[in-house]
């Protein structure tokens, strides 16, 4: 590995986050280190809104999803000690499965390759949040799920879901509770102190920053994804997670060959690279190599990153739903390597295109579009991909095609090539980890009948119910499950499909793809696709 230089200039770094340094708002903190030695680390803006106390580098603050490898180490542990092995199918440990489930890989588990629907996604989509869900309601989901995603190895799919299975696992190999797990095994023999699994935000941490979720009427609101494990449980400090980043470069805890094990991509049956190991993604920044983890729900977001050509550690954490931690990472990167590749502007010759775009094989959907003036999270006028009924910024490469922005390239390898007029291409073909697809336009709505298609329907793998109405203010899909409900709007965006958005604070939502007679439509996410309901 060729050694590039890592510079430090306070005055840039400070620059960074003038912004949101401010003594009235959530903000974030930060630490960077140079061949392990922390050379900053400051907060910016205020732990909580209701009391005059500022972030700083030893206050704990949620990670989320970069959670995801130390769970993954802990498995890796007990499988150093002999107790399980990588490829032991889930249903190992887990026997009460349903048979598709029980099939599943720990490996395949843990680098998102499973094929299994999100259960998180499945209780946040048809029950909203916040609910005091137990560890025992969500693996439960899986015992009634009858069908999955993809077969397992084909396909690259985010997975929270995996990583409840994957938590459950881990304690019933251990004994005991994945609190202690993390503890004993990784926490307590790396000095990080002030870590901890955190289920639940309502419970009382000591030395906690609140997370502040944007309302849609203005202002900030606490606001709760519910309970959480080892798909995103833990809370941390950036001086505790500086700490870890530096025993990564020489560990301790974790043998030679499980760490090299965890950083390995995953290659999938079709010979690509998922650019994600075991709880981590291997990617590049203007032309060097890093090691990185991201995490956010709502009203916080973290990112821990390593370049090992540099030596340079950095790690944000953010406790204001509206502020991009990965973003301002991408600065401080700029600022603190000067042998950088220069940074490629995208150029379009064309305006953004529109329209919406179905695929008869997969039914996946596409609606491309652009960004309004109104919208709190993108420039008006940027060009959006709506995959799978989330928002997705887009670029363009040289040649044309339609890339994932900063910061869903980060973890998402999917390309779309327009084919035919520039502006209102006939078909888009779809690359999403090598495996392709392709997607036909489809005419714009017309004398849009919401009467063909109100009514009650049912998913009986996901145990949720839908019903479509008519209101006054435009059609609505009223979702309930097991342990809440969650109400949408609905947008006509072609014969038969639709768009449904969250009315909450949350932007959760999907597509749905209605057959001809309108009596069973299909539910897609970007965790979970095609979920039948049926009148």
């Amino acid at each position: 590995m060729k050694k590039i230089l890592a510079t430090f200039d306070e005055k840039k770094i400070d620059a960074i986050f003038a912004d949101i340094d401010r003594c009235n708002l959530p903000g974030a903190a930060v630490g960077i280190a140079i061949d392990g030695k922390p050379v900053y680390r400051k907060g910016f803006g205020l732990a909580n809104m209701e009391i005059p106390i500022l972030l700083s580098p030893s206050i704990r603050m949620r990670i989320y999803s970069t959670t995801k490898h130390f769970t993954c180490l802990a498995y890796m542990l007990l499988c150093e000690e002999g107790k399980a092995e990588i490829d032991d199918p889930i249903g190992k440990y887990l026997p009460e499965l349903h048979l598709v489930t029980r099939q599943v890989t720990l490996r395949h588990l843990m680098g998102n390759t499973g094929g299994l629907r999100d259960s998180n996604d499945i209780i946040w989509q048809f029950n909203g949040t916040g609910w005091n869900v137990t560890a025992d309601d969500q693996v439960s989901v899986y015992r009634n799920t009858d069908d999955v995603n993809f077969a397992q190895g084909t396909h690259w799919c985010y997975c929270n879901g995996g990583f409840v299975l994957l938590t459950a696992a881990i304690e019933r190999i251990a004994g005991e509770s994945l609190e202690n797990v993390l503890r004993k095994r990784i926490f307590e023999p790396t000095g990080m102190a002030d870590t901890l699994l955190r289920r639940f935000d309502t419970d009382f941490v000591p030395n906690s920053a609140s997370m502040h979720m944007v309302k849609q009427t203005g202002g900030y609101e606490r606001s709760y994804l519910g309970p959480m494990s080892g798909e995103g449980g833990i809370v941390s400090t950036v001086n505790d997670m500086l700490r870890w980043l530096a025993h990564m470069d020489a560990p301790v805890v974790g043998s030679a060959k499980t760490w090299e094990v965890m950083k390995a991509p995953q290659v999938l049956t079709n010979g690509a690279s998922t650019d994600y190991g075991l709880g981590l993604f291997s990617g590049r920044y203007r032309g060097v190599a890093t090691l990185h983890h991201g995490g956010g729900g709502m009203g916080a977001n973290s990112l821990m990153l390593k370049v090992p050509s540099a030596g340079l550690d950095v790690v944000i954490m953010v406790n204001r739903h509206e502020v991009n931690g990965s973003a301002l990472v991408d600065r401080i990167l700029d600022a603190c390597l000067p042998a950088l590749e220069p940074m490629e502007v995208p150029t379009s010759p064309y305006p953004p295109i529109m329209g919406t775009f179905l695929s008869p094989a997969s039914g996946r959907v596409i609606q491309l579009r652009t960004a309004s003036s109104d919208s709190p999270w993108y420039k008006a006028g940027q060009q959006i991909a709506v995959i799978d009924g989330a928002d997705i910024p887009i670029q363009t490469d040289r040649r044309g095609g339609l890339l994932p922005a900063r910061p869903f390239d980060k973890m998402m390898k999917v390309a779309m090539v327009p084919n035919g007029d520039p502006q209102a291409p006939a078909t888009l073909r779809l690359t999403d980890y090598g495996n392709g697809d392709e997607l036909i336009r489809q005419a714009p709505p017309q004398d849009i009948d919401v009467s063909s298609i109100v009514g009650l329907y049912r998913s009986d793998s996901t145990d949720s119910e839908a019903i479509v109405s008519q209101t006054d203010a435009g059609p609505y899909l009223y979702a309930s499950g097991s342990f809440g409900s969650v109400q949408y709007t609905l947008e006509c965006l072609a014969e038969g499909i639709w768009r449904a958005q969250s009315t909450g604070p949350h932007p959760f939502g999907g597509i749905l793809l209605f057959d001809k007679d309108a009596t069973t439509f299909r539910f897609s996410t970007r965790s979970n696709r095609l979920l039948l309901f049926r009148q």
